[in-house]
């Protein structure tokens, strides 16, 4: 890593170490206040993409930042990253539910992907699993580097979709948070893997909400 970058990471480490300390203990597992309000910003927003509120991705902003200490703090890099790449897309996702317009011109309203956009997506995700997870390998620290890169992708998918209200991506959600589950696990992230394993719950829900969105013209304006 570049000097000046490894110096600046290890004074964030320093300063934010505090938001580590122990919360309460859930048997054999000691839960810290950073990854309790992080989950706890994260299910409200779940909560708001499920009704179509544009005051999920404000939620967005404050959650991903949260996770991005956490998973830096847990050397899951690739995670961390993308924590603030969510942070631009949650707030451009926010102006897109505000203002955003469809390729027609008319207000964004949940859609649907057609089978050759999903095959093209699916397609452009696994050709570049291999080479973000050489990336991390290579400049990163991280023991998970290959499992870190697949859901660090996919949730860029994922977040493009729902920005664009595509119903294809809770779908996409469905998969990455089963993943994670995995990847969160190698870590004893035990209150995040619940929270992935609620979120892989919810993605269900928010597939077939939205599918009823898509069933009734003019209701899913958001």
């Amino acid at each position: 890593m570049n000097c000046a970058f490894a110096f600046a990471m290890t004074d964030l480490l320093a300063l934010t170490a505090p938001l580590l300390a122990p919360a309460c203990t859930l048997g054999s597992v000691t839960l810290s206040w950073l990854e309790i309000v992080a989950m706890g910003l994260a299910l409200w927003m779940v909560r708001c993409n499920l009704r179509v509120d544009a005051l999920g991705w404000p939620l967005a902003i404050a959650s991903s930042a949260l996770y991005a200490l956490l998973f830096l703090h847990s050397k899951l890099y690739g995670e961390a990253a993308l924590q603030l790449v969510f942070i631009a897309l949650s707030a451009w996702g926010w102006w897109q539910w505000l203002r955003g317009r469809a390729g027609d011109g008319q207000v964004l309203r949940v859609r649907a992907l057609v089978a050759r956009q999903r095959w093209a997506l699916l397609a452009l995700t696994l050709a570049a699993w291999p080479a973000l997870g050489l990336l991390l390998a290579r400049m990163t620290d991280s023991d998970v580097p290959f499992l870190d890169a697949l859901p660090t992708l996919g949730s860029l998918a994922g977040q493009v979709l729902l920005a664009r209200k595509w119903l294809d991506n809770w779908a996409v959600w469905l998969a990455v948070n089963l993943f994670s589950l995995v990847l969160f696990a190698t870590k004893g992230l035990w209150l995040t893997v619940a929270l992935y394993a609620l979120f892989a719950l919810l993605s269900v829900v928010g597939w077939r909400a939205w599918s009823a969105q898509l069933a009734r013209p003019g209701a899913a304006d958001g």
